[in-house]
């Protein structure tokens, strides 16, 4: 293998400089093993021919045609000119079109010379065409039987007569001089115990199958092998992480925590709760840097065991701090937490961006005296005149809004970095967590509090208003409250203000006063002002609060029991999830309306089936995945990370999991990856690990 990955692409057979460039910008095919790691994304069985007189037939399908050129013209001029080829076989006659690259593709259809015709016939008046067909000669066919291997191509290398069928002579020629060369690289024992074929085989049956178990034998072997790098070296990074990062030792459960625990909790934690309070409470007292990702629904009480672990902080003589993206939510923790505080010597603070100056330096200087035990804020917590006396853990609420260089700023905060114990509502799928946070560990509350009634969620066309204004009218009736949410469109404030006013003057007209009372929230309001309509709103003194997507964390109203959230198409299904938490926080019934326009996307039927099919956080994110892929999810494509040709996140759940525990098992036996019958994994890993600085080495 050593011949394929140090040999440039420009030496294979066919390539040359021109092509080897192409193929370097276009595809990063820069050496042999490249190509060979360039997979299908597809595979045809070439084996079945149709005739063209049963065409009909296969309305819709792609089909296989053999047959020769009658006759080419070119038809039209300007834009409209196109490429026309009469197609004929044994049985009758059809056209053959191209719009585009008529010039390369001309020369190319010379009348008596068998071909090979691939494509989707469509119907054009009462004839037959196949538009922008996959056309060879016979004598240039790689496969006259069997699965032929389908390439993804784009416009300029196909310029270079690398369109898929060139991409497979020269895959087909490497697979096949390559046979018998490939050095293996796992051991013995993990081949066996998954039953995988070697890796050898595996290189060249992707290429050149001949059956669909080929494929899929093929497939699995390179996938499960992507996918245990992978995890090798995330559990590499998270073990030296752990090897070099002294943390302060919570020795003590503290007076603070015992007090609170059998005096003052407002109500009995679950199973789940519990269960995880253990487990950071494990991490603190180690001695050893905690990294802890704590996943949980909307509403399955993550904020009171964020509290319970502050509180093991302040009992052996440590600060804590809770970072929140938005100040609503910041306000919101601290009103949650000082309130709970109230029976204890626990002293809360706030910092955000709207706190006055003059009220900052007397809360710097409390802070700095150690006077301030927990202090709750948003981004202002990173300032450097925000200086602790002796911070020891730091929760970060809803992380993906912070980047990791911010983060950073608070690690700094303290001689030695303080545990991290970071909060997300958004539910994460296992396979993705343990990618994605792999230098985690990752503890999961998944279980709702007893009494949470599930919401009712529902999905209106635009002409059923109606229903839902005489539902809204019935439940403020009630006694309730309700949300209605417009979308944000980020490029355009204006809009997005222009159609809630819109929105909001279509609700006044609805439900006028003095009978309804109407709060408004928006991003272009003042803090102040904000802070006003969600306070009236908490307070029962308004009915109906009509906003964009500001509430999507951090309001907790137990009397708001609808949720109207408009344009829900727009939105993506964890933000759709996020708004539903809203409501639902008393012991009424509650309800989400999903309002769209009449025409749905095939994603946003998807995303609109599935909230109103399922209450599960967790179902939710893995159709998200599916949807929007592993990136999208997370905010960012994580580069370095996603080093996935094959394997598929959202797909291949369960070799994820066998690649992690294999991983797992390897480190166990061999921390530094040095036993004779890992020196392929550790060659490999080492290749892997040049092109990614920021990884721990293997040395």
């Amino acid at each position: 293998m050593e011949h394929f990955n140090i040999t440039p692409i420009e030496y294979l057979k066919g390539v040359g400089t021109e092509r080897g460039k192409i193929l370097r910008s276009e595809a990063g095919i820069d050496k042999m093993w490249d190509l060979l790691n360039y997979f299908p994304f597809r595979y045809v069985n070439r084996s079945n021919y149709a005739r063209i007189v049963d065409i009909p037939g296969y309305e819709g399908q792609s089909i296989q045609l053999k047959g020769t050129i009658t006759g080419v013209r070119e038809i039209g001029t300007g834009r409209g000119k196109r490429l026309q080829a009469t197609f004929q076989d044994s049985s009758g006659t059809i056209d053959l079109v191209w719009f585009k690259g008529a010039k390369w593709i001309k020369d190319k259809l010379k009348p008596g010379v068998l071909f090979r015709v691939y494509g989707k016939p469509a119907r054009f008046g009462p004839k037959w065409n196949i538009a922008h067909p996959e056309i060879t000669p016979f004598e240039q066919v790689a496969h006259e039987k069997g699965l032929q291997p389908i390439y993804n191509s784009t416009e300029k290398l196909t310029k270079k007569g690398l369109h898929s069928n060139g991409i497979e002579k020269l895959t087909y020629q490497l697979a096949t001089s390559s046979r018998g060369k490939i050095t293996e690289i796992l051991p013995q024992e993990i081949i066996d115990e998954y039953r995988l074929i070697s890796r050898d085989e595996a290189y060249h049956l992707i290429h050149i199958p001949k059956t669909a178990e080929d494929i899929q034998k093929a497939q699995m072997r390179i996938k499960f092998e992507e996918l245990l790098f992978l995890q090798l070296e995330l559990l590499l990074r998270k073990n030296a992480n752990i090897e070099k990062s002294e943390g302060f030792a919570f020795g003590q459960t503290g007076k603070y925590f015992d007090e609170f625990y059998k005096n003052h909790i407002p109500f009995e934690l679950t199973d789940a709760q519990k269960r995880v309070v253990k487990e950071i409470r494990k991490d603190l007292r180690k001695g050893v840097h905690m990294n802890r990702l704590l996943q949980g629904d909307v509403g399955s009480g993550k904020t009171l065991v964020a509290l319970l672990s502050m509180l093991f902080g302040i009992g052996n003589g440590y600060q804590s701090a809770l970072m929140a993206p938005t100040e609503i939510l910041a306000q919101q923790h601290f009103k949650t937490i000082e309130e709970l505080m109230a029976p204890l010597d626990v002293k809360v603070a706030l910092l955000t961006g709207s706190v006055k100056k003059k009220d900052r330096v007397g809360l710097f200087q409390e802070l700095e005296s150690g006077d301030i035990d927990i202090l709750i804020g948003t981004h202002a917590l990173l300032e450097p005149t925000v200086k602790f006396k002796n911070l020891g853990l730091v929760v970060i609420d809803e992380q993906h809004r912070f980047g990791v260089a911010q983060r950073a700023r608070l690690w700094k905060k303290n001689t030695k970095p303080p545990h991290i114990l970071i909060m997300t509502a958004t539910p994460i799928p296992r396979t993705l967590a343990m990618t994605f946070y792999g230098d985690l560990d990752v503890s999961v509350i998944d279980e709702l509090p007893p009494g949470r009634k599930p919401i009712n969620t529902m999905h209106f066309f635009e002409k059923s208003r109606l229903r839902v204004f005489d539902l809204i009218k019935n439940e403020i009736g009630l006694g309730r409250q309700v949300y209605i949410v417009y979308p944000l469109i980020q490029e355009s404030e204006t809009m997005d203000y222009k159609n809630l006013m819109e929105g909001y003057e279509a609700i006044s007209r609805t439900f006028p006063r003095p009978n309804y009372q109407i709060s408004i929230v928006h991003g272009q309001m003042k803090p102040d002002d904000k802070a006003f309509e969600m306070d009236q709103f908490a307070a029962g003194n308004t009915h109906i609060m009509v906003a964009t997507t500001v509430i999507e964390v951090g309001v907790n109203v137990p009397n708001a029991s609808v949720m109207i959230i408009e344009s829900s198409e727009r939105f993506g299904l964890s933000q759709l999830h996020q708004l539903r938490g809203r409501v639902g926080r008393g012991a009424e019934k509650s309800y989400c309306i999903l309002m769209t326009g009449e025409k749905l996307s095939q994603e946003g039927k998807k995303r609109i089936q599935t909230m109103v099919s399922t209450n599960d956080g967790f179902k939710i994110a893995e159709v998200d995945l599916e949807i929007r892929g592993p990136g999208d999810i997370m905010g960012t494509q994580q580069s370095g990370i996603m080093n996935l040709n094959l394997a598929d996140l959202a797909k291949d759940g369960q070799l994820v999991s066998a690649a992690r525990d294999t991983a797992r098992a390897i480190l166990k036996e061999d921390p530094k990856v040095r036993l004779g019958k890992h020196r392929g994994l550790r060659t490999e890993l080492k290749r892997q690990l040049k092109a990614k600085p920021n990884w721990s080495k293997i040395s």
